[in-house]
């Protein structure tokens, strides 16, 4: 081939020369000869690396398809254990995890539900739950379990089951995403039916009040986030990095809609500002909606008698109008690390929290008013690690001087001194899981939590105050809601009975837990603590 189009460029030159009434000697063919066999092996040359560039892009775009079977597989391995933020279903909340987790990760692809409005995704999602509750004693709870208030054994309540049949934990949602320019966009509404019941609901129509759980939006653009709207605090252990979808939480596979005991937590206003220098590190700080508190129940705290009127319409929830008059939002700084070693994710965090509370008080009539403020600090921390393939291991911590409305509520942020000043109350809280997948479509988790109250209590010297009468909590006489230590043992069995990336999923969400409650004052002959064991069976359809 070569050649022949040697031979054909010569007799053209040839012909040209003719044309031209040129006369062609044997040199000047053998000259032109040498300058075509130039031109073809410069031709040569460069067809030889034209065809290594073929061969080099063939073998990149193998090794493209081996690295996508490769995720594949590192992400059915990490499903069991919610390390796939792509999941198409919004609506599957920490406390619904274990249902999240068993999504078919290499099949998934768009929601058949989701549609477009221009360049804007709208994805609506959620879950139909039906429940059965069995608790060996009358705590007086449906799918929310009030861990502060198991009753005692000398009480009719300590001698009564209960049991609940409710679709109440059913839960709607709508994500929306969409990129404009370099800012990244996600919205999220997430509504339930665990809000605040009338006392007959269960009577006849058992219309269960539709409610708010989350509402925020978050814009990521280059290496800032900012997130504004009701979400999880930030105290809130993370599973990954600092997200606020209940899938990047680590909420246990719970199926109680108070979650775990150990577990800090809050659903409340905040605004966050995210920094994330690289792909493993997050630092943030977050302004969250305060409330000062004195524990999940009226009487709880003790106020000095001279100002107990003015001083219970100051801290909720004795406050019966909930509007307390917090000084100022509480700030919650937050930083976590990320990364992956041998196909296992590791996560550690760290996160603190600072509170304050004021008063006022008139200290007699027509007096100037005395007004007093405390500010406490928190810190704490989390992670969570995938040790043996299928087996992960997480825990958290969190200690603070105020912050007990985020130990779920259970004890008092402060109490108040008998002129008038308020003082912090120490609160911990803490958990320890470990979570097994020994089947595609099989999670089990084991979770020991505890929440610890220290006492803060005083003499009252107030005006009008009775002999030997103490104020604050846990003090002598103070009635067994003064809860010193509350621990709760959990045992989760999910399992999915079928799925489909286009039609959803059913699956049987089952959970057993052992939980004690010790007060810091026992009545002479009264039983030392309060017990109870409760088991969960949920059949749920989850929407694709």
């Amino acid at each position: 081939m070569t050649m022949r189009l040697l031979t054909v460029a010569t007799v053209l030159v040839l012909g040209v020369q003719l044309a031209l009434g040129q006369t062609t000697t044997s040199g000047d063919i053998s000259s032109i000869t040498v300058e075509l066999k130039k031109m073809h092996e410069a031709m040569s040359a460069q067809q030889s690396k034209i065809l290594e560039q073929e061969k080099r892009m063939e073998q990149q775009q193998e090794e493209i398809e081996k690295l996508k079977t490769q995720l594949n597989i590192k992400a059915n391995a990490n499903a069991g254990f919610n390390e796939t933020p792509q999941l198409v279903n919004a609506s599957l909340t920490p406390t619904s995890s274990a249902t999240a987790a068993m999504q078919d990760v290499d099949k998934v692809k768009e929601s058949p539900l989701s549609f477009r409005i221009g360049g804007t995704e709208f994805t609506p999602g959620g879950f139909i739950d039906f429940e059965n509750v069995f608790r060996t004693t009358n705590s007086g709870s449906i799918v929310t379990t009030n861990f502060g208030a198991i009753p005692f054994s000398n009480t009719p309540q300590g001698h009564l089951t209960e049991n609940r049949i409710t679709a109440q934990f059913s839960r709607l949602n709508l994500k929306v995403t969409g990129e404009y320019g370099a800012n990244d966009v996600t919205a999220y509404v997430e509504m339930d039916f665990n809000g605040n019941d009338p006392g007959n609901v269960f009577g006849t129509a058992n219309s269960h009040t539709f409610r708010e759980r989350l509402g925020w939006l978050d814009l990521k653009r280059n290496k800032w986030e900012f997130m504004g709207g009701q979400t999880w605090s930030w105290l809130t252990p993370n599973r990954r990095g600092v997200g606020p979808m209940p899938s990047d939480l680590a909420l246990t596979y719970d199926e109680d809609g108070n979650a775990q005991v150990g577990i800090p937590y809050t659903r409340a206003a905040e605004f966050r500002a995210v920094y994330h220098p690289d792909e493993h590190w997050a630092v943030g700080i977050g302004i969250e909606n305060a409330e000062q508190y004195t524990g999940f129940g009226t009487g709880e705290v003790i106020f000095p008698n001279a100002f107990a009127t003015p001083l219970a319409l100051q801290f909720a929830p004795n406050n019966p109008n909930n509007t307390t008059p917090n000084i100022a939002p509480d700030v919650v700084p937050k930083i976590a690390y990320d990364t992956d070693f041998g196909g296992k994710h590791f996560h550690a965090e760290m996160v603190g929290l600072l509170t304050a509370v004021k008063t006022s008080i008139q200290p007699t009539p027509g007096a100037k008013f005395q007004n007093s403020s405390d500010v406490g600090e928190g810190f704490g921390g989390a992670f969570n690690v995938e040790f043996i393939k299928k087996f992960r291991f997480l825990a958290n911590g969190f200690y603070s001087d105020g912050g007990g409305r985020y130990v779920i509520g259970l004890g008092p942020s402060a109490v108040v001194r008998p002129d008038g000043s308020p003082s912090l109350v120490h609160s911990g809280t803490g958990l320890v899981g470990l979570e097994y997948q020994p089947a595609a479509k099989t999670l089990l988790g084991a979770y020991y939590g505890a929440g610890y109250f220290q006492r803060n209590f005083v003499l009252d010297t107030s005006a009008g105050a009775k002999p030997n009468s103490f104020i604050g909590f846990g003090g002598p006489g103070s009635a067994n809601t003064n809860n010193r230590a509350i621990q709760e043992p959990t045992f989760d069995w999910t399992q999915t009975f079928w799925r489909n990336p286009q039609y959803g999923a059913v699956v049987l969400v089952n959970q057993v837990s052992y939980l004690t409650r010790s007060p810091w004052v026992v009545p002479s002959g009264a039983p030392k603590n309060a017990h109870l064991v409760m088991a969960y069976a949920s059949l749920r359809y989850v929407l694709p």
